[in-house]
């Protein structure tokens, strides 16, 4: 009995510890707007006190059925936003956490079209500074925006998160990356390329998932529509729409252990068309793709307990402490012209 008594004061301790860390500093409204004739439904994150106008960060998410809170992911980047000052507002991909359509039936502009409706929702709000809206996007998010802020020069900011700039060099780098990372033989390598190779003409002819199929016997996770997706996509380039930009403040987040993106390219090209005295480039050289310590994400069972336990901290080092700052930083100057 007293054994029983002291597990179930553990148990409740832990439950206690998981339920104080899980709790930020934010007043979270379900918020819905209708946008090409379907219903989007999302989170729009308050600062705790204060009736505003709050400036705000829109999200722009990466690939991927996501839905408005990354599944929990994001609240620790809205309440470092919130302590800056600003509001967050992320919605649902279509098709996911009750918002309409089919997130795989989008192009990059179609993305774009959704992001941008978002943004004139919030400039109609009165709890909303409409002067200080920015953008913040993680990987897929590259593309979009980058167009995004190229269309409505009146963004205060952007802040893209491991983006790639074209995407067949970066599925390629990818592609390598994983080998490399898996230990594949110079065969291996080889056969993945030449398969490869067989994909990117089938798309370029416009070729159907069937013949896809045909080609290729072993289609892994592909699917009919994840195949109409990338025929979609595939051409994507973000060097026009970056240099479209004009000086927009934009910050670029780079990880050392970013098997996703080929980070030296994506930092080069930056630099090349963003004009300097608007780019921010910060490293952050212990991380993965997601932002969150390398060896942290290949530990399955530190990555659940900080998760569960502590999940600010999934976060590498001082990237909260980074977003905050950078928001405050920028979100108040005089609007690129």
């Amino acid at each position: 009995m007293w054994t029983l008594a002291g597990l179930l004061l553990v148990t409740a301790g832990l439950g206690g510890i998981a339920l104080w860390q899980n709790t930020y500093a934010l007043r979270e409204q379900t918020v819905s707007l209708r946008h090409d004739g379907k219903l989007l439904r999302g989170v729009l994150a308050l600062p705790e006190r204060g009736e505003g106008p709050f400036g705000l960060v829109v999200f722009v998410h990466g690939d991927g059925p996501v839905d408005a809170t990354h599944e929990t992911f994001y609240r620790p980047l809205w309440e470092s936003f919130a302590r800056a000052g600003y509001a967050s507002l992320s919605y649902s991909k279509p098709g996911i956490g009750g918002s309409e359509g089919d997130w795989l039936d989008q192009s990059m502009d179609d993305r774009a079209d959704e992001t941008l409706a978002a943004v004139r929702w919030a400039r109609k709000r009165p709890d909303i500074d409409g002067r200080r809206i920015g953008l913040w996007g993680a990987s897929q998010a590259g593309w979009v925006l980058p167009k995004v802020a190229a269309r409505d020069r009146q963004l205060r900011f952007v802040i893209a998160v491991s983006p790639a700039v074209n995407w067949l060099r970066q599925g390629r780098y990818n592609l390598l990356a994983e080998l490399d990372r898996n230990g594949a033989t110079a065969r291996e390598k080889g056969a993945a390329l030449r398969r490869r190779e067989v994909t990117l003409s089938l798309l370029e002819r416009r070729a159907s998932f069937a013949e896809f199929q045909d080609a290729v016997g072993d289609v892994g996770d592909m699917t009919p529509k994840r195949w109409a997706f990338i025929a979609r996509n595939y051409h994507a380039d973000a060097t026009a729409d970056l240099r479209a930009m004009r000086g927009t403040p934009l910050l670029l987040v780079l990880a050392g252990h970013d098997v996703n993106v080929d980070v030296a390219e994506t930092e080069a090209i930056y630099r090349k068309v963003v004009p300097s005295a608007s780019l921010t480039v910060a490293h952050y050289p212990n991380a993965t793709h997601s932002l969150v310590d390398d060896d942290l994400e290949h530990s399955p069972w530190r990555l659940t307990v900080t998760a569960v336990f502590a999940p600010r901290e999934l976060y590498t080092g001082r990237f909260l402490a980074d977003q905050a700052r950078y928001v405050s930083q920028h979100g108040t100057g005089r609007q690129a012209s």
